[in-house]
């Protein structure tokens, strides 16, 4: 099996990262980014700004999108259902899927639409900042994960798109057991992700304050819980590999945050909202990703407007 052209849906801070390495490596009429209507417009007009230098990639419509090799799903949570009817035309017979989404839901949620078949589990990550328009982030600083469920032996696909990843000079691991990472990311975004947007703060806040860092582990251990009672084994020890990670853009703030800085509606649902839903299904108590999920929707609601005075108040 050889991946000889890609398809990806969803340049933001995630997608920034792969594209240039992905045209480079495959060349642009092997490589190309989906998306429509006006933004397609704005992709070929203005290109998008990564580390300061404008790209200008390849854009193709849904409609007139034809079979990949490798097709890759970068959007945020909202833009996960229209993606999924948005490859469509690019997925055939031997199209691998990968969705780097966070979350722990996504791949169940396109193998749905397209088969197990087509899919890998995957997770992506890359410390990224939306400074001035430019997506900014460290070359070096980041990864993609993939692979089958488990990869005590490498799967013909596996193998196919690691080939391809060396190729295009994108960083990447091959997990043993990719749902364990999958949550260990997922614990990691709720600890810190979601503690950060509540509370409006940038990852110092945990070099530096044993409140913020209460919180976070608060958060972490209901993930703890919830994983467990699913059978997979987020330990004590998981809690404290992530606590002793050093955080190379301290002062950087998590996607959520930004979000929120941008008046754009977040995550959350996927995030603590997820965390929330599990944890009745399974009657595990998850007061503080309640607090998380109904604290940043009060955020929102504040970037919409609804708390400032009417026209008969002021």
């Amino acid at each position: 099996m050889n991946i000889r052209s890609a398809a990806l849906i969803g340049l933001g801070a995630m997608g920034s990262f792969l594209a240039p390495r992905l045209e480079d490596g495959l060349g642009r009429d092997r490589f190309t980014v989906i998306a429509g209507g006006e933004r397609k417009e704005r992709l070929e007009r203005d290109g998008v700004r990564i580390n300061g230098v404008c790209r200008r990639f390849r854009v193709t419509e849904p409609e007139k999108g034809e079979p990949q090799d490798l097709l890759i799903i970068a959007v945020k949570d909202p833009a996960l259902p229209s993606a999924i009817r948005d490859i469509e035309r690019f997925v055939g017979d031997r199209t691998v899927i990968l969705c780097i989404m966070n979350g722990v839901e996504s791949e169940e949620k396109v193998a749905a639409a397209y088969g197990w078949e087509h899919m890998l589990y995957s997770y992506m990550k890359i410390p990224v900042e939306l400074k001035n328009g430019s997506y900014d982030f460290d070359p070096e600083g980041g990864f993609i994960a993939f692979g089958e469920r488990e990869n005590k032996e490498l799967s013909e696909r596996v193998l196919a798109v690691r080939e391809v990843l060396e190729t295009c000079r994108i960083p990447y691991r091959i997990q043993e057991d990719m749902i364990l990472g999958i949550w260990e990311k997922f614990m990691s975004n709720i600890g810190e992700n979601m503690t950060c947007a509540l509370l409006g703060v940038p990852f110092e806040a945990f070099r530096t304050s044993v409140h913020a860092n209460a919180i976070k582990n608060m958060g972490k251990k209901e993930v703890q819980a919830v994983a467990q009672a699913l059978g997979i084994g987020l330990t004590e020890e998981t809690i404290r590999e992530q606590d002793r990670r050093p955080y190379n853009a301290p002062y950087n703030r998590p996607s959520t945050l930004q979000d929120l800085d941008e008046g754009k509606k977040t995550e959350v649902d996927m995030f603590a909202g997820t965390v929330v839903r599990l944890g009745r299904r399974l009657g595990i108590p998850t007061p503080v990703n309640e607090l998380f999920y109904h604290g940043i929707k009060v955020l929102e609601e504040k970037n919409e407007g609804r708390f400032l005075p009417g026209p008969e108040e002021r």
